[in-house]
């Protein structure tokens, strides 16, 4: 299945926690919480008929994106959405850190 990410809405799904993609009858998901003034991500499940196509990016710069407008900071359990933070610095001065980092 080739996948055109212009089309391809994020939802955010309040009672399971998490973000969705829709994509036919398939679903990816971003699973997170709020934790004052945070969202914390922590984990990233796409089906492996998508995987390879940029979904996983695709709804990382969307959530990221969201956050920034919030005025929320990001807490990156997710190893993907980790990588992604590192791999696109634009989106860097959004993770929260530790007192000690």
């Amino acid at each position: 299945m080739t996948l055109d990410l212009s089309k391809v809405e994020l939802i955010e799904n309040e009672d399971r926690g998490r973000f969705e993609a829709h994509v036919g009858d398939l679903k990816a998901v971003m699973y997170r919480y709020y934790d004052d003034g945070s969202i914390v991500i922590t984990h990233t499940l796409v089906p492996d008929e998508l995987t390879g196509q940029g979904l996983a990016g695709h709804m990382a710069r969307i959530v990221l994106d969201g956050a920034r407008e919030q005025g929320l900071s990001v807490v990156p359990i997710c190893p993907y959405v980790a990588a992604y933070i590192k791999r696109h610095p634009e989106y860097q001065d959004l993770v929260q850190r530790g007192p000690d980092q």
